[in-house]
């Protein structure tokens, strides 16, 4: 059964509840109990970026690592990887197929079915350790199914899919909390920079279940001195190289990565090399080469973060890359019309910019060109529409940040041949 028949009988819709994953998980002879230790990760922003880094620093120990994570950018291949590596089309064709014979034309959402094929793919293959990344809330999210993680980590919590999760933060909170589960292992919950409601709710959730924490801000920290990053826990202090992945906002994330590195007893020679190797595309990602790279006149970077948090995180990259520079910086940028436009946009009032606007292909819920340039001039930024996206490039000024969307982002990534 092939991806695309899979999605034209389950659509691609969202239904949050566990009722139909049990359902189907049972028929399949419940694989989720029977993975490789399970690393849970829920969160807002830097759920991708900490899994990536955490993964490295598990690859550089030795571990065999899975992980399971979504949207995928170009091809769905990159949702599960087994030891390092997608899954192959051989694979993932038998694995689908049987989860969709099983299935027997049950109610099941995509995102479901999909997973579901991902716990008998992670079942059937040995490994060390399976970090997995929730795909929407945490409560009632298809990945909530696993009795008892060997560790739960909870990025920073920001306002996103407020339709599904709720309107305020400490609402959102709540459903990311809800991975959270009586543990017998003793190992913490690692809890990232929060919003204090946010954090409120989530230490609540684990002292309901009397787990041990390890909360940002208050019992770990972590800071930039000297071109090295400093982490500090209750055992004290380590001395670590600056991350790979680009941004101020990637210290917090890799911070939290080395808390639960070390909790799970990775050696400091493994943490210190694998904060420099991870990759995570569109991630303040530096494009060099391609056909899209050829129209520029400048530096091309790409970044997928679509809502207000990310945007403020860009808002502060931007004005510490290009402080010194004086040359002009274009922003190419494209909005699901689910977003907040408003807020996003605003991130950018202090920023000198101009943004290019267009229309993301092959999505129906793309915000216009135009209605995203009407939106970013009522913002007081200056934004002219364009057809498409390689035009957007060619009239572009100076360096270029494509931005706004994952679906936008993984479009580039294709154009591109990246």
């Amino acid at each position: 059964m092939t991806l695309a028949n899979l999605l034209a009988l389950h659509p691609k819709y969202i239904d949050l509840s566990l009722d139909r994953m049990w359902r189907l998980l049972d028929d399949l002879g419940n694989p989720q109990n029977h993975l490789p230790p399970v690393i849970h990760i829920a969160g807002t922003n830097g759920k991708g970026s900490t899994l990536a880094m955490l993964m490295s620093m598990l690859e550089e120990n030795g571990a065999q690592v899975h992980s399971y994570t979504s949207p995928h950018l170009v091809n769905f291949h990159e949702r599960i990887r087994l030891n390092g590596c997608d899954i192959s089309e051989d694979l993932l064709s038998e694995t689908l197929a049987e989860v969709e014979q099983v299935n027997n034309g049950e109610p099941i959402t995509f995102f479901e079915a999909t997973t579901a094929a991902a716990f008998l793919a992670f079942s059937r293959h040995p490994a060390d350790y399976l970090l997995l990344e929730v795909g929407l809330g945490g409560r009632l999210d298809a990945t909530n199914v696993i009795d008892a993680p060997l560790l739960s980590i909870i990025t920073p919590v920001s306002l996103d899919h407020e339709q599904f999760l709720g309107t305020d933060i400490r609402a959102i909170a709540a459903e990311k909390a809800g991975i959270l589960k009586p543990s017998l292992n003793g190992m913490p919950v690692i809890i990232s920079q929060q919003d204090e409601g946010a954090r409120e709710v989530i230490m609540a959730r684990a002292t309901e279940y009397n787990l041990p924490l390890m909360c940002y801000g208050h019992d770990w920290g972590a800071y930039t001195e000297h071109g090295r990053l400093v982490v500090q826990h209750p055992d004290g202090l380590m001395d670590l190289p600056i991350p790979g992945l680009i941004g101020a906002h990637q210290i917090v994330n890799a911070s939290t990565a080395v808390m639960a590195a070390y909790y799970l007893g990775i050696a400091e020679h493994a943490i210190c090399e694998g904060l420099k190797k991870p990759v995570w595309p569109a991630r303040l990602q530096k494009l060099t080469t391609g056909k899209l790279i050829d129209m520029a006149t400048g530096e091309v970077w790409l970044d997928g973060g679509h809502n207000q948090a990310a945007a403020e995180a860009l808002a502060v990259w931007l004005s510490d890359y290009f402080s010194s520079a004086d040359k002009p910086v274009t922003l190419i940028c494209g909005l699901m019309a689910t977003k907040h436009a408003e807020k996003w946009l605003e991130s950018f009032s202090q920023s000198h910019v101009v943004l290019n606007c267009i229309t993301i292909p092959d999505q129906p819920n793309s915000y216009t060109a135009h209605d995203l340039t009407a939106k970013a001039q009522a913002a007081g930024l200056k934004a002219v529409a364009f057809n498409d996206l390689e035009t957007a490039i060619s009239a572009a000024q100076g360096d270029v940040l494509i931005c706004g969307s994952l679906y936008l982002s993984g479009y580039v990534l294709a154009e591109n041949d990246n």
